[in-house]
């Protein structure tokens, strides 16, 4: 099934800190031809204004999927996962975990914050077409999302 509003690309925030791995993820699901509306922002602060605004304001963004670094500057991926988790208007939105870590505490702790799914950075960077595939065929191809909140 499509993302929650059914006509358009689908609409992911991705919080990533490394300007190379935000360019990597983006070419990724060009390369696989999926037509995706990105919204990139480097650190948990600005992840959580942007949520927040696109809560607060119905001209807000709508985001279909968070891809969320753990390591990152000021506000960690692991808050930015609790504060959204434990925000009545953003819980329902699924957040992926992509970090460079394959830490099984990690792994743990995302779950037990209700990350949707963890996924570990490939270490070539050829590989992250895979990322780009994987998230496109489950989470908009398969998979129903939730609406969004209005």
């Amino acid at each position: 099934m499509p993302p929650s509003h059914s006509t358009g690309p689908g609409s992911l925030l991705l919080v990533e800190d490394n300007p190379g791995d935000v360019r990597l993820v983006e070419e990724a699901f060009k390369s696989v031809g999926f037509d995706t509306t990105f919204h990139a922002v480097s650190d948990g602060d600005a992840a959580l204004e942007f949520l927040r605004e696109r809560a607060a304001t119905a001209a807000g963004p709508d985001i279909d999927l968070v891809l969320l670094d753990l390591n990152l500057p000021g506000t960690d991926g692991f808050e930015v996962l609790e504060t959204i988790r434990d925000d009545p208007d953003l819980a329902s939105l699924p957040v992926l975990v992509l970090s460079s870590s394959a830490a099984t505490e990690d792994v743990l702790r995302s779950y037990e914050l209700a990350a949707n799914a963890y996924l570990t950075k490939p270490t070539a960077p050829s590989e992250f077409a895979d990322i780009g595939r994987a998230v496109e065929a489950f989470w908009f191809d398969e998979a129903t999302l939730p609406p969004v909140p209005s």
